[in-house]
């Protein structure tokens, strides 16, 4: 039996993907902070775990467009990619109002 989309993503994020690209926290910041100066935003206004869900938007809309496996296994990994994101930017947030006394 053949692995399931949701095992492919697993397999990809945590094994080639993040190997090449580093974890996703660190390559979807840099993701964000290029597309904040092609919209001519200022930095820090789109979070990592907010690209990987602009991310999984692509995805959506090419599946809308022509259905296919790789698109459902990608929106599957940009969903793992988004939380570990989250959870990455809730662990940095907790250590900033630690570092200011529990403020």
């Amino acid at each position: 039996m053949s692995e399931t989309i949701l095992q492919e993503a697993q397999r990809l994020v945590h094994g080639d993907r993040q190997a090449a690209y580093g974890h996703p926290y660190d390559d979807y910041a840099r993701t964000a902070r290029m597309w904040e100066a092609i919209l001519g935003l200022p930095p820090y206004r789109i979070s990592p775990s907010t690209a990987c869900l602009m991310m999984a938007a692509v995805k959506i809309s090419r599946q809308v467009n022509k259905p296919k496996r790789d698109n459902m296994t990608d929106l599957a990994g940009y969903a793992a990619c988004a939380q570990m994101c989250a959870e990455r930017e809730e662990a940095l947030h907790e250590q900033a109002v630690d570092g200011m006394g529990g403020a």
